[in-house]
């Protein structure tokens, strides 16, 4: 299991999960869904701070690795660091790499090899997946 902000095992039911999330946050984080490209607010979001998961509230990424990819999705060229895991998703007849919460394992989105310098990658994440926490 995960663990949440206080370090403990994220013990989440489902039932939980739903009335904790979005139904749409809960069909990204807990049902590994994706939202329509071009539909996310945090995709135009251009202030300092942080993008944190929707779920549990774990850093993720700090708003000077987003960059826009025209790909319609919130895109980073590095996530912070231990705050997402991956592993291989071979749904819709496709071979990619999933991107996951490294505390709660909610979905996330995938990870590219066709992203910007210094890394080359391109995290292209679900916007109903995060929050924006701005710099104070």
């Amino acid at each position: 299991m995960a663990a949440n902000e206080t370090g403990t095992a994220e013990t989440r039911t489902e039932a939980e999960w739903r009335r904790t999330l979005t139904p749409e946050q809960y069909r990204v984080l807990r049902e590994h869904g994706t939202e329509r490209p071009g539909t996310s607010p945090l995709n135009h979001e251009k202030r300092a701070g942080t993008f944190a998961c929707a779920g549990c509230g774990q850093p993720l990424f700090e708003s000077s690795t987003k960059y826009e990819s025209g790909s319609g999705w919130p895109s980073f060229h590095a996530p912070l660091d231990g705050a997402v895991e991956t592993q291989t998703d071979r749904s819709f007849f496709m071979t990619r790499t999933e991107v996951h919460c490294a505390r709660c394992q909610g979905h996330l989105g995938h990870v590219f090899d066709d992203g910007p310098a210094p890394t080359g990658l391109r995290y292209c994440m679900n916007g109903a997946a995060m929050v924006f926490e701005p710099e104070e």
